[in-house]
């Protein structure tokens, strides 16, 4: 049996729910089908800078999770490679639209805090979705449990593994040759860091230290792995042990921080992203379908945006749909047929209009991500002697951008 939604947003990550909540800010209802039994708080912290929080200010949301995190006022970087001093690159500095913010955010405080300002029953759970079928001027959405979904609109933030981005034609994104190891501290007492992103360079890899707040610590270790290496997956004590090994070089307060980590809280994941020119040239939307986050621009975390980009993404979209929706039609109709019609490309429209603002941005991102972490002998050169001045150039433009306000001009 068929259920009817005007939308249906596939998954409830940082991208599903952002659209969603501010689909609803905007008086607009979508269904949002998440295969987990709950929410997804995986990957335990996530940076959020300048651009995230503007997006965050506008669903409303900003508020209580600035004041469960402490801001950061800059990012030290030191490399054992090129034996330089190390660079600072201040927070501080104002750009175009006023000061910048960066945080590091506990994932969970943030999709909880999204969650709850979300209408009752809008998320259902235990929905894996299998395949997406076309019916006329609708799509069916069909789930593993044997339920099936007609929609007017498919959004599909179903990340990396997307069924909707492959609905569109997009091929699975490509290993960018790197893993990356995350865990999170929390300290009884105070862990004494400086409110900095501490980050060191290494032959062949790179650490991250940054302070959620007083107490809690998220760090990560990114590494070209190793055939050796595969065993590593599933394996949280040999894992710490492996990140242990590599860290000879650190401060032994950072050293620390890595020792009291429990193995429940150290994940490994391989680093994938889409290569720029199918984003340029892929269907971001076709139709009454069109991607988010993850499933549409998947980068590698060396710039921070991922999550930072997934956000943007749901206020323009939710924008470019509400917008679409306030447009008169094109003729008088008044058949059901008719409206159908006409509501469909009113759909069609916001879509295109969505795929066309982000197309640019998510292309820049995901190039800029894969230069700054590639691991090459010309580009580490290349970074080390100019990181402090280009990138950093590079890092504030991109800081700037501004995904606007949830209202309809």
């Amino acid at each position: 049996m068929e259920e009817d939604e005007d939308i249906v947003i596939v998954g409830a990550g940082i991208a599903g729910l952002t659209t969603s909540l501010a689909l609803h800010r905007l008086g607009i209802r979508s269904l949002v089908l998440e295969s987990s039994e709950s929410l997804r708080v995986t990957g335990f912290a996530i940076t959020l800078w300048t651009n995230a929080w503007r997006a965050l200010d506008a669903v409303g949301i900003s508020d209580s999770l600035r004041q469960q995190h402490i801001q950061l006022q800059g990012m030290v970087v030191a490399s054992s490679v090129s034996c330089q001093p190390a660079s600072e690159i201040s927070f501080k500095t104002k750009g175009n639209r006023g000061g910048h913010e960066v945080r590091s955010v506990k994932r969970s405080l943030l999709m909880e805090a999204l969650e709850r300002e979300l209408p009752s029953g809008t998320i259902r759970y235990s929905s894996k979705v299998v395949s997406v079928e076309e019916s006329g001027l609708f799509k069916l959405v069909y789930l593993a449990d044997g339920a099936v979904f007609k929609t007017k609109v498919l959004i599909g933030c179903d990340g990396v593994n997307s069924v909707v981005a492959k609905w569109l034609g997009f091929k699975k994104p490509a290993f960018a040759g790197r893993s990356d190891i995350r865990g999170c501290t929390d300290f009884k007492l105070r862990h004494g860091l400086e409110p900095k992103f501490q980050q060191f360079l290494g032959k062949g890899f790179r650490y991250g230290f940054l302070p959620c707040n007083d107490q809690t610590v998220y760090w990560f270790f990114n590494w070209c792995p190793s055939n050796q290496d595969k065993e590593l997956e599933g394996n949280p004590d040999k894992t710490k042990q492996f990140v242990l090994s590599k860290c000879h070089d650190l401060p032994e307060q950072v050293k620390a921080i890595v020792e009291n980590t429990p193995l429940d809280s150290i994940l490994v994941s391989p680093l994938r992203y889409r290569y720029p020119w199918e984003v340029l040239w892929g269907n971001i939307s076709k139709g009454n379908v069109c991607v988010a986050g993850d499933a549409f621009h998947p980068m590698t975390p060396d710039i921070g945006q991922g999550g930072c980009a997934a956000l943007e993404d749901g206020i323009i979209l939710a924008r470019c749909i509400a917008e679409a929706s306030t447009e008169k039609p094109s003729g008088v109709t008044k058949d059901k047929a008719g409206e159908d019609k006409e509501e469909f490309k009113r759909n069609e429209i916001g879509l295109k209009r969505y795929a066309t603002e982000r197309r640019w941005r998510s292309c820049e991102l995901i190039s800029m991500a894969y230069i700054v972490g590639y691991d090459g002998k010309i580009i580490n050169f290349l970074r080390d002697k100019i990181f402090s001045v280009l990138l950093g150039r590079l890092m504030m433009k991109i800081l700037e951008f501004d995904c606007g306000k949830l209202c309809i001009s």
